[in-house]
Formats: C-alpha cells, sequence, structure tokens
C-alpha cells in the first residue's frame, strides 16, 4: 500500500504540472495572436468587440503591431503629420477609426485601403488637412467627420467630391478656409451646400482663352507663311517675266544679222 500511495502521488504531481504547462502554453499562443501594441491600452467585450486605445500618447507614427482582430482604434490627440498608403491593411474586422486631433496635413493614395467592407465610422476632425484627395478616401463608404480642418475649396475639391463613395452627409464637414477664386463667396462655407457655385468656372474660361491665343497663334503663322509665299513667287515670277521680254529682242538682232549677211 506504501508503494501504491507514493506511485499515484508522483504520478498525480507530474500529471498537474503537464495541465499547467498546457495551460501556460494555450494562454501564450492565445495573448500572441491577440496582444495589444506597445504603450496602447486594449480591451474587449461581447457588445462592442476588441477596442485598441492610442489617445494622448505623442505619437507620431501609426502603430505597425495593431492586431488584426480589432475593430476599434483611437489614436486621437497625438502628433501624427500623415496617413501613409496602406496604414491599415490586414485590418478586416476595423468598424471605427478615429484620427482626430492630430497634425495630419496628408492622406496618401489608399490610405485606407482595405477597410471598404468593414468600415462604418472615420474620423480624421481637428487636424491640418487643406488638400481633398478622393484617391486616399479609395472604396470607403463609411460616414466620415471631416470637420474643423483648413480646407482649399477649388475646381480639385469639386472634381474629387464627385469621385467619392462616403455617405453624402459626411462631405457637409468641408467648410471652405480658402478658395479658388477668393471672390466666389464660399469661404466659411461648407462646399457640398453651396450647389450654385461653380469652382471650376475660372479654369474654364482660362482654358478657352488658352485655346484662342494658340488658334491665334496658328493663324497668324500661317497667314505669314502664305504672305512670304505669295512675295517669293512674286519676285521669281517677275524675274522670269523680265527674262521672257529679253528672249524677242535677242531673237529679233539675230534675224537681222542674218538678213545683211545674206544681202552681202
Amino acid at each position: 500500500m506504501p508503494l501504491l500511495a507514493d506511485w499515484l502521488l508522483r504520478h498525480s504531481v507530474v500529471m498537474c504540472l503537464l495541465l499547467h504547462s498546457l495551460v501556460l502554453i494555450s494562454f501564450c499562443f492565445q495573448h500572441a495572436d491577440t496582444s495589444c501594441s506597445k504603450s496602447c491600452y486594449c480591451s474587449e467585450n461581447e457588445s462592442s468587440g476588441k477596442m485598441m486605445r492610442c489617445s494622448n500618447l505623442q505619437l507620431t507614427e501609426i502603430p505597425q503591431d495593431i492586431p488584426n482582430d480589432t475593430q476599434r482604434i483611437y489614436l486621437d490627440y497625438n502628433l501624427l503629420t500623415k496617413v501613409p498608403t496602406n496604414a491599415f491593411a490586414g485590418l478586416p474586422h476595423l468598424v471605427e477609426l478615429d484620427l482626430s486631433h492630430n497634425e495630419l496635413s496628408r492622406l496618401d493614395p489608399a490610405a485606407f485601403r482595405g477597410l471598404g467592407p468593414s468600415l462604418r465610422f472615420l474620423d480624421v476632425s481637428s487636424n491640418k488637412l487643406v488638400n481633398f484627395s478622393a484617391e486616399a478616401f479609395e472604396g470607403l463608404r463609411s460616414r466620415a467627420n471631416l470637420t474643423n480642418n483648413p480646407w482649399h475649396c477649388d475646381c480639385n475639391l469639386q472634381r474629387a467630391l464627385l469621385r467619392v463613395d462616403l455617405e453624402p452627409t459626411s462631405l457637409t464637414g468641408i467648410v471652405c478656409n480658402t478658395s479658388e477664386p477668393k471672390d466666389i463667396g464660399v469661404q466659411g462655407q461648407a462646399i457640398l451646400l453651396k450647389q450654385d457655385v461653380d469652382l471650376c468656372l475660372v479654369m474654364k474660361r482660362t482654358t478657352d482663352v488658352a485655346m484662342l491665343v494658340v488658334m491665334f497663334g496658328w493663324f497668324a503663322m500661317v497667314i505669314s507663311y502664305l504672305v512670304y509665299y505669295v512675295r517669293a513667287n512674286q519676285e521669281d515670277a517677275r524675274r522670269h517675266l523680265e527674262y521672257l521680254k529679253s528672249l524677242p529682242s535677242k531673237q529679233g538682232k539675230s534675224e537681222e544679222s542674218s538678213t545683211i549677211s545674206t544681202v552681202v
């Protein structure tokens, strides 16, 4: 009996150690799959999914180690200056992205590529965005907060608005801080609400004037060539005519010489 008890005790201890090791290994693998980005805080619940908060951390670049099962990312109140191409690629479950209150002045083409099917809300408010790029919002159909940016309203912006698929109400957040032309009356106004304004009209007029100038230049060139051609041909014609006039007199002198020689 003592031997049996000792044997059972030793094997139970070994089994407990093995079980404990398996639990630790599984926990490590799970933690590796769903670990949080450095310096950020992550939480998860059934209603809102996995959330990663990196607010007010003085970040100058978007983290590269964002877990791919993240559904909400908060990068507000940092020092981000741009969103590079494919910055959030590989995040197929992301539904909310907050980039507000940063120093963003540029959104590279395809900055939010891959988020089109899942993203529901994008916040880039209170930044330093001046130029609106349709390529940056490629594929997005979400609602966006574009307010409190020093937008420059010109023909390029007006054309870009026609090429994005964002919810139309989002575009009312583009309030013109400056405009081209300056006297068109859109400064301080939401460009989407100024439907009677054509910011491309001046460009069209400029293009028309340029075409007229080019056409006038070609016309003047053609006229100059024709004048030169006519004058050159007139000179040749005059010389040829003088040559023809000189021919009868020489022929007459020749006939006269022949007549005299015959008489003699």
